[in-house]
Protein backbone atom coordinates (compact mmCIF):
# COMPACT_ATOMS: atom_id res chain seq x y z
CA UNK A 1 0.00 0.00 0.00
CA UNK A 2 1.11 3.22 -0.94
CA UNK A 3 0.20 6.24 1.34
CA UNK A 4 0.69 9.78 0.32
CA UNK A 5 0.93 12.06 3.66
CA UNK A 6 0.99 16.01 2.21
CA UNK A 7 -0.05 18.97 3.65
CA UNK A 8 0.85 22.34 4.16
CA UNK A 9 4.05 23.90 5.45
CA UNK A 10 4.70 23.27 9.75
CA UNK A 11 1.49 21.06 9.98
CA UNK A 12 3.06 18.17 11.63
CA UNK A 13 4.02 16.19 8.46
CA UNK A 14 7.04 14.21 9.04
CA UNK A 15 6.48 13.82 12.89
CA UNK A 16 3.15 12.23 11.86
CA UNK A 17 5.21 9.93 9.30
CA UNK A 18 7.21 8.56 11.63
CA UNK A 19 4.49 7.43 14.19
CA UNK A 20 2.51 6.28 11.07
CA UNK A 21 4.88 3.74 9.86
CA UNK A 22 5.74 2.61 13.16
CA UNK A 23 2.47 1.55 13.48
CA UNK A 24 1.88 0.27 10.05
CA UNK A 25 5.54 -1.26 9.43
CA UNK A 26 6.31 1.19 6.48
CA UNK A 27 9.59 2.92 5.21
CA UNK A 28 9.04 7.28 4.64
CA UNK A 29 10.27 8.70 1.06
CA UNK A 30 10.52 12.08 1.02
CA UNK A 31 8.66 14.51 -1.44
CA UNK A 32 9.49 17.82 0.21
CA UNK A 33 12.23 19.67 -2.90
CA UNK A 34 14.50 20.89 -0.18
CA UNK A 35 15.05 18.21 2.10
CA UNK A 36 16.72 16.46 -0.60
CA UNK A 37 19.72 19.13 0.07
CA UNK A 38 22.63 17.92 2.51
CA UNK A 39 23.75 20.56 4.75
CA UNK A 40 20.67 22.51 4.74
CA UNK A 41 19.04 21.31 7.42
CA UNK A 42 17.56 24.00 9.81
CA UNK A 43 16.20 26.00 6.98
CA UNK A 44 14.20 22.74 5.58
CA UNK A 45 13.26 21.49 8.47
CA UNK A 46 14.28 18.55 7.91
CA UNK A 47 14.22 15.61 10.03
CA UNK A 48 17.16 15.38 12.16
CA UNK A 49 19.54 11.65 11.14
CA UNK A 50 18.18 10.56 15.18
CA UNK A 51 14.89 10.76 13.39
CA UNK A 52 15.43 9.04 10.10
CA UNK A 53 17.10 5.89 11.89
CA UNK A 54 13.95 5.50 13.65
CA UNK A 55 12.44 3.90 10.41
CA UNK A 56 13.85 3.17 6.56
CA UNK A 57 13.53 6.56 5.05
CA UNK A 58 14.68 7.34 1.74
CA UNK A 59 15.36 10.52 -0.21
CA UNK A 60 16.64 12.57 2.01
CA UNK A 61 19.86 14.70 2.56
CA UNK A 62 21.41 13.31 -0.74
CA UNK A 63 21.94 15.95 -3.03
CA UNK A 64 25.04 18.26 -3.07
CA UNK A 65 24.47 21.74 -1.83
CA UNK A 66 25.97 23.02 -5.03
CA UNK A 67 23.87 20.76 -7.34
CA UNK A 68 20.75 21.05 -9.00
CA UNK A 69 17.48 18.92 -9.20
CA UNK A 70 15.06 18.97 -11.24
CA UNK A 71 11.57 17.63 -11.03
CA UNK A 72 12.43 14.84 -13.47
CA UNK A 73 14.89 13.78 -11.33
CA UNK A 74 12.72 13.19 -8.69
CA UNK A 75 10.54 11.40 -10.46
CA UNK A 76 13.20 9.21 -11.34
CA UNK A 77 14.21 8.78 -7.76
CA UNK A 78 10.95 8.52 -6.62
CA UNK A 79 9.71 5.24 -8.73
CA UNK A 80 13.39 3.57 -8.13
CA UNK A 81 12.55 4.26 -3.99
CA UNK A 82 9.12 2.58 -4.81
CA UNK A 83 10.50 0.14 -6.39
CA UNK A 84 12.79 -0.94 -4.19
CA UNK A 85 11.22 -0.06 -0.99
CA UNK A 86 8.53 -2.47 -2.10
CA UNK A 87 10.90 -5.22 -2.01
CA UNK A 88 11.26 -5.30 1.79
CA UNK A 89 8.53 -3.04 3.41
CA UNK A 90 4.56 -4.13 2.79
CA UNK A 91 3.81 -0.40 3.01
CA UNK A 92 4.93 3.26 1.65
CA UNK A 93 4.35 6.63 2.84
CA UNK A 94 5.29 9.61 0.23
CA UNK A 95 5.22 12.29 2.87
CA UNK A 96 5.97 15.76 2.20
CA UNK A 97 4.89 19.19 0.54
CA UNK A 98 6.20 19.62 -2.63
CA UNK A 99 2.94 18.93 -4.81
CA UNK A 100 4.62 19.12 -7.95
CA UNK A 101 6.85 16.62 -7.16
CA UNK A 102 4.43 14.34 -5.56
CA UNK A 103 2.31 14.77 -8.98
CA UNK A 104 5.30 14.13 -11.09
CA UNK A 105 6.63 10.94 -9.53
CA UNK A 106 3.11 9.27 -8.98
CA UNK A 107 0.88 9.89 -11.99
CA UNK A 108 1.66 10.03 -15.99
CA UNK A 109 3.67 12.63 -15.99
CA UNK A 110 6.23 12.87 -18.86
CA UNK A 111 8.89 15.18 -19.84
CA UNK A 112 10.49 14.45 -22.83
CA UNK A 113 14.05 14.10 -23.44
CA UNK A 114 14.62 14.17 -26.97
CA UNK A 115 14.90 18.25 -27.22
CA UNK A 116 17.78 19.87 -29.20
CA UNK A 117 20.07 22.10 -27.47
CA UNK A 118 18.88 25.83 -28.27
CA UNK A 119 21.79 29.02 -27.40
CA UNK A 120 19.63 30.99 -24.71
CA UNK A 121 22.00 33.66 -24.03
CA UNK A 122 20.02 36.33 -26.08
CA UNK A 123 17.10 35.52 -24.01
CA UNK A 124 18.43 34.81 -20.54
CA UNK A 125 19.83 38.80 -21.01
CA UNK A 126 16.16 40.27 -21.28
CA UNK A 127 14.37 41.40 -18.19
CA UNK A 128 11.76 39.62 -16.73
CA UNK A 129 9.05 41.60 -18.51
CA UNK A 130 10.51 41.05 -22.01
CA UNK A 131 10.76 37.54 -21.24
CA UNK A 132 7.19 37.03 -20.39
CA UNK A 133 6.12 39.00 -23.74
CA UNK A 134 8.39 36.54 -25.75
CA UNK A 135 6.20 33.39 -23.29
CA UNK A 136 3.07 34.87 -24.26
CA UNK A 137 3.67 34.92 -27.98
CA UNK A 138 5.38 31.67 -28.21
CA UNK A 139 2.52 29.99 -25.93
CA UNK A 140 0.02 32.19 -24.44
CA UNK A 141 -2.12 29.73 -22.55
CA UNK A 142 1.28 28.82 -20.39
CA UNK A 143 1.78 32.44 -19.81
CA UNK A 144 -1.74 32.48 -18.02
CA UNK A 145 0.22 29.30 -15.58
CA UNK A 146 3.49 31.10 -14.75
CA UNK A 147 4.32 34.10 -12.27
CA UNK A 148 5.72 36.92 -15.01
CA UNK A 149 9.16 36.71 -12.22
CA UNK A 150 9.37 33.18 -12.49
CA UNK A 151 12.26 33.59 -14.59
CA UNK A 152 13.23 29.17 -14.49
CA UNK A 153 9.90 27.92 -15.58
CA UNK A 154 9.50 31.17 -17.95
CA UNK A 155 12.66 30.26 -20.14
CA UNK A 156 12.12 26.45 -19.42
CA UNK A 157 8.84 27.04 -21.75
CA UNK A 158 10.53 29.44 -24.33
CA UNK A 159 13.31 26.62 -24.67
CA UNK A 160 10.97 23.73 -24.61
CA UNK A 161 9.07 25.44 -27.88
CA UNK A 162 12.38 26.59 -29.93
CA UNK A 163 13.97 23.37 -29.56
CA UNK A 164 10.82 21.58 -29.77
CA UNK A 165 8.63 23.34 -32.04
CA UNK A 166 5.51 22.41 -30.07
CA UNK A 167 4.14 24.66 -27.36
CA UNK A 168 4.59 23.52 -23.46
CA UNK A 169 0.77 24.17 -22.72
CA UNK A 170 0.34 21.41 -25.73
CA UNK A 171 2.47 19.06 -24.45
CA UNK A 172 1.09 19.35 -21.13
CA UNK A 173 -2.66 19.17 -22.31
CA UNK A 174 -2.10 15.76 -24.16
CA UNK A 175 -1.20 14.48 -20.59
CA UNK A 176 -4.28 12.67 -18.90
CA UNK A 177 -2.17 12.92 -15.69
CA UNK A 178 -3.70 9.38 -14.10
CA UNK A 179 -1.86 8.07 -11.77
CA UNK A 180 -0.27 4.91 -12.16
CA UNK A 181 0.27 3.58 -8.76
CA UNK A 182 -2.81 2.75 -6.46
CA UNK A 183 -2.27 5.36 -4.22
CA UNK A 184 -4.01 7.03 -0.86
CA UNK A 185 -3.85 10.30 -0.83
CA UNK A 186 -3.99 11.70 3.59
CA UNK A 187 -3.51 15.48 4.37
CA UNK A 188 -2.65 16.94 7.30
CA UNK A 189 -5.26 19.26 7.93
CA UNK A 190 -5.40 22.38 10.54
CA UNK A 191 -7.88 25.06 11.14
CA UNK A 192 -6.08 28.33 8.62
CA UNK A 193 -5.26 30.11 11.90
CA UNK A 194 -3.42 27.43 14.12
CA UNK A 195 -2.11 26.85 10.86
CA UNK A 196 -0.81 30.51 10.69
CA UNK A 197 0.70 29.96 14.77
CA UNK A 198 2.49 26.87 13.67
CA UNK A 199 4.00 28.72 10.80
CA UNK A 200 5.05 31.60 13.67
CA UNK A 201 6.19 29.01 15.60
CA UNK A 202 8.15 27.05 13.34
CA UNK A 203 9.97 30.22 11.90
CA UNK A 204 10.78 31.21 15.57
CA UNK A 205 12.54 27.65 16.55
CA UNK A 206 14.25 27.79 13.17
CA UNK A 207 16.26 31.20 14.56
CA UNK A 208 16.44 29.49 18.15
CA UNK A 209 18.21 26.42 16.46
CA UNK A 210 20.81 28.77 14.69
CA UNK A 211 18.66 29.24 11.23
CA UNK A 212 21.17 32.90 10.43
CA UNK A 213 24.44 30.95 11.61
CA UNK A 214 23.67 27.71 9.30
CA UNK A 215 22.30 30.19 6.26
CA UNK A 216 25.38 32.40 6.89
CA UNK A 217 28.01 29.55 6.73
CA UNK A 218 26.87 28.23 3.83
CA UNK A 219 26.14 30.43 1.61
CA UNK A 220 29.95 32.27 2.16
CA UNK A 221 31.01 28.60 1.11
CA UNK A 222 28.93 28.30 -1.97
CA UNK A 223 27.49 31.70 -2.86
CA UNK A 224 23.70 32.66 -3.21
CA UNK A 225 23.22 31.60 -6.42
CA UNK A 226 22.89 27.40 -5.59
CA UNK A 227 19.12 25.98 -6.31
CA UNK A 228 18.67 25.12 -2.34
CA UNK A 229 19.00 28.81 -1.35
CA UNK A 230 15.68 29.50 -3.28
CA UNK A 231 14.04 28.14 -0.20
CA UNK A 232 12.03 30.20 2.34
CA UNK A 233 14.15 31.09 5.22
CA UNK A 234 17.26 31.19 3.15
CA UNK A 235 17.16 34.04 0.92
CA UNK A 236 14.76 36.09 3.38
CA UNK A 237 18.31 36.20 5.01
CA UNK A 238 20.43 37.84 2.47
CA UNK A 239 18.76 42.05 2.82
CA UNK A 240 19.96 41.05 6.14
CA UNK A 241 23.21 40.25 5.68
CA UNK A 242 23.75 42.90 3.35
CA UNK A 243 22.75 45.72 5.97
CA UNK A 244 19.70 46.47 3.92
CA UNK A 245 17.09 45.56 6.50
CA UNK A 246 17.22 44.30 10.41
CA UNK A 247 17.02 40.52 11.55
CA UNK A 248 13.61 41.06 12.36
CA UNK A 249 11.89 42.27 9.45
CA UNK A 250 13.80 39.44 7.90
CA UNK A 251 12.33 36.84 10.15
CA UNK A 252 8.94 38.87 9.48
CA UNK A 253 9.51 38.21 5.61
CA UNK A 254 10.18 34.30 6.07
CA UNK A 255 6.46 34.33 8.34
CA UNK A 256 4.96 35.82 5.32
CA UNK A 257 5.99 34.17 2.56
CA UNK A 258 5.55 30.94 4.27
CA UNK A 259 2.03 31.74 4.73
CA UNK A 260 1.50 32.85 0.93
CA UNK A 261 3.28 29.56 0.22
CA UNK A 262 0.77 27.58 2.33
CA UNK A 263 -2.06 28.98 0.63
CA UNK A 264 -0.83 27.65 -2.85
CA UNK A 265 -0.03 24.44 -1.32
CA UNK A 266 -3.60 24.17 -0.44
CA UNK A 267 -5.12 25.44 -3.50
CA UNK A 268 -2.64 22.84 -5.18
CA UNK A 269 -3.71 20.11 -2.87
CA UNK A 270 -7.03 20.36 -3.42
CA UNK A 271 -7.37 21.14 -7.40
CA UNK A 272 -4.86 18.23 -8.40
CA UNK A 273 -5.26 15.26 -5.80
CA UNK A 274 -8.29 13.27 -4.72
CA UNK A 275 -7.36 14.09 -1.04
CA UNK A 276 -8.67 12.95 2.44
CA UNK A 277 -7.91 15.13 4.86
CA UNK A 278 -7.35 14.02 8.88
CA UNK A 279 -6.67 15.97 11.91
CA UNK A 280 -4.43 13.16 13.48
CA UNK A 281 -2.64 9.68 13.10
CA UNK A 282 -5.83 8.23 15.01
CA UNK A 283 -8.09 9.80 11.82
CA UNK A 284 -5.91 8.34 9.21
CA UNK A 285 -5.66 4.76 11.11
CA UNK A 286 -9.75 4.46 11.30
CA UNK A 287 -9.78 5.66 7.45
CA UNK A 288 -7.04 2.99 6.60
CA UNK A 289 -8.76 0.75 8.91
CA UNK A 290 -11.93 1.28 7.78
Amino acid sequence: MIIVLTGPTGSGKSKLAIELAKDIDAAIINADAFQVYKELSIATAKPSEEERMEVPSFLFDFIPLDSSYSVKEYQEDLRSAISTVSMFKPNIIIAGGTGLYIKAGLYDYEFSSSYEHVDMSSYQRMSDDELFNVLKEFDYESSKTIHPHNRIRVLRAIEIYLSTGKRKSDIVSNQTHKPIYDCKFFGLEKERQLNYELVENRVESMFNLGLVEEVRTLTEKYGRDKSAFKAIGVKELFPYFDGLISLNEAKENIKKNTRHYVKRQMTFFNNQFNITWIKDKFDIMGRLNG
